[in-house]
């Protein structure tokens, strides 16, 4: 009988995040570098664009003009997805038809006023007063009553969705626990009942101590390859302090998570000489007003590319049916990411 081997055998590897498995299949793509590589042209956008809905002193779609702002810029979302006001009743037809009402708050964060930037191309100082940001509005909605859980997220690319190339990100401020955190808070939970301790600061300790899914890392933030990823360049940034929400976090730690940000950004960028698009956001303790002492603030990205600019992995078939599967190992996709530059590509195409 053969011994298991992760870079050759076909295996399952368990995220205990979410209780979930993921089909991993190395020897499908032995070599996943001998295909074409399309060398981007960067994007050519104006710093400022009048017909963007998202630049300072333009017009929205809802009438409100945009003030001039200098750094971030937050509005309520002209076309939320949840709205504030209370409705009453849910629906239970014999447990097979059950609805209920859900409220919240959706807002808008311009991370620049810059139409032609992205997070990998802003500063370091600018990419902390989103931060800033992200840590006011956490804080503002989760202490509105009503409000259980804040999501911080930003989809970047129209192949994510992304309708405006301006750069920005959403919160949504839920009424109930969505799916996701609610998976992860179930298994943190568990694990700290069965362990005593925190299960993302032991996961960040193994996966230190390995140092193949590591992608890079500061004073208090990792960015790494989860051992389960489903996407062929996922990444999770987790802090090195057990630190349950972005609010926990001191100046130093706040630093860190600009930078760790950005870097990880520009080497996305880097891989394949584009704007490299993806889903990303925070999951981090609910605002119920309980002790959460089992969470541990941590960021997903999900990008969709697999081989190239033009190459890209979405869930189909044998996926959307049984289960998610990947080619690419997570150790293959760290050591990608590892391998390129923390300079931004369009430095040497402007010739800087």
């Amino acid at each position: 009988m053969q011994i298991l081997d992760l870079n050759e055998h076909p295996h399952r590897r368990y995220n205990p995040l979410t209780d979930e498995w993921v089909l991993v299949s190395p020897h499908r793509t032995k070599r996943p570098w001998v295909g074409q590589m399309e060398k981007a042209i960067p994007d050519e956008r104006p710093e400022y664009d009048p017909e963007c809905y998202l630049c300072p002193g333009n017009r929205r779609a809802s009438g409100a003009r945009n003030p001039d702002y200098e750094g971030t810029f937050v509005f309520e979302n002209d076309f939320a997805a949840l709205l504030p006001k209370k409705t009453s009743g849910h629906q239970d037809n014999r447990g097979l038809l059950i609805a209920h009402s859900e409220r919240g708050i959706c807002r808008v964060i311009c991370f620049s006023p810059r139409h032609d930037l992205t997070l990998a191309e802003m500063e370091q100082q600018d990419v902390r007063l989103v931060v800033d940001t992200w840590v006011e509005q956490y804080r503002n909605l989760g202490e509105l009553p009503f409000v259980q859980y804040v999501q911080i997220f930003e989809n970047k690319g129209a192949v994510m969705g992304c309708s405006n190339p301006h750069p920005h990100g959403q919160i949504w401020a839920n009424e109930s626990l969505p799916n996701e955190p609610r998976k992860e808070e179930r298994e943190q939970k568990s694990y700290m009942r069965a362990h005593g301790t925190c299960l993302l600061c032991d996961y960040l300790a193994l996966e230190q101590k390995e140092g193949v899914r590591i992608v890079c890392s500061n004073a208090h933030f990792v960015a790494l390859v989860p051992f389960w990823a489903v996407w062929p360049f996922e990444t999770m940034l987790i802090s090195k302090r057990h630190a349950a929400s972005l609010e926990m976090l001191n100046e130093g730690e706040r630093d860190g998570l600009a930078d760790i940000i950005r870097r990880l950004t520009i080497r996305y960028d880097n891989l394949f000489e584009t704007s490299f698009p993806y889903s990303m956001g925070f999951h981090q303790q609910p605002t119920d007003g309980n002790e959460h002492s089992e969470w541990h603030l941590h960021a997903h990205f999900y990008p969709p590319l697999l081989r190239s600019a033009t190459v890209k992995k979405f869930m189909v078939g044998y996926e959307m049916l049984a289960t998610p599967q990947r080619d690419i190992t997570p150790e293959e996709g760290a050591d990608r990411l590892r391998r390129v530059s923390e300079v931004h590509y369009k430095e040497r195409f402007s010739g800087a």
